[in-house]
């Protein structure tokens, strides 16, 4: 399971929208008001994260445990998708977190 890249794009266009609405310039790509639920959305990432990396280490317990179907080679893919969906999300939360940093330091 990997992270939609769709709905992370979605976000950070969400962000620059309400970043370019705060600061008084006109909005140039506003997105749409009937869209997911922002705490949704993050909810249903991370979940797919956890799903992910639950999934990669399932597989190499069996792996370990000696299972003849399961193959290091799909281990391994595996492992690799896992350990990706997370960088991803880190880099997500860190754009996160540096946009509402932005957001407090604002002149009011």
């Amino acid at each position: 399971m990997a992270i939609e890249t769709r709905q992370i794009d979605q976000l950070l266009s969400e962000l620059r929208s309400a970043s370019s609405l705060a600061s008084g310039k006109p909005a140039g790509n506003s997105a749409p008001t009937d869209g997911p639920d922002f705490a949704d959305l993050l909810k249903s990432t991370i979940d797919q994260v956890s799903a992910a990396q639950l999934d990669a280490k399932q597989m190499a317990a069996d792996f370990s445990s000696g299972q003849s179907e399961v193959n290091l080679q799909d281990v391994m893919i595996n492992l690799q998708k896992a350990n990706l969906s997370f960088q991803q999300m880190v880099q997500v939360r860190n754009r996160l977190v540096s946009a509402y940093h932005d957001i407090m330091n604002m002149q009011v």
